[in-house]
């Protein structure tokens, strides 16, 4: 397993991995493909300031991706990151999320992040435990603040402060 830094060069291989969430899943809100100039540009938006990492398998291929973004727009939440992973749905259950996290998370903190936030589409066990296995809790539950699908979706929030993380 190999992480390093996303390139550009990278946005078929996340869309192919993300796409597949937004057409199966309600853990992300988007309800369209995503294009790779899309990401592309997001890419290149969100690697400005923040860490996008991806991890490939031992046959070079990318298998997830995690960035960080800015949490709120105001200049107090300057030192607040949220954090976001996605792995190829076929590549769940073999701790690329797990190392993934290890990786962004000891960015942001050599970076001078304090707070770190994570968004949640619930239910979602394997999000939590991953989650909460690095020291996140979980602060927040929205009600219903999604509908995709034709169902409503709940939305929770868990955090962590990189200090307290020892790894």
């Amino acid at each position: 397993m190999n992480i390093r830094q996303c390139l550009q060069s990278d946005a078929y291989a996340i869309c192919e991995i993300y796409n597949y969430y937004v057409e199966q899943s309600v853990v992300t809100f988007d309800e369209k493909r995503i294009s790779e100039s899309d990401m592309r540009q997001r890419i290149k938006s969100y690697s400005k300031d923040y860490p996008w990492l991806v991890i490939e398998n031992g046959k070079g291929v990318v298998v997830g991706y995690a960035y960080a973004t800015k949490w709120a727009e105001r200049s107090a939440y300057k030192n607040t990151a949220e954090i976001t992973v996605y792995l190829h749905h076929l590549a769940s259950g073999k701790g690329y999320g797990t190392l993934l996290y290890k990786a962004i998370l000891a960015r942001l903190k050599a970076s001078g992040f304090h707070v770190v936030v994570a968004t949640i589409a619930l239910p979602n066990e394997a999000s939590i435990k991953l989650q909460e296995s690095f020291g996140f809790s979980k602060v927040a539950h929205f009600k219903e603040v999604g509908c995709k699908f034709d169902r409503w979706i709940d939305v929770g929030y868990w955090q962590v402060k990189l200090k307290e993380i020892t790894e």
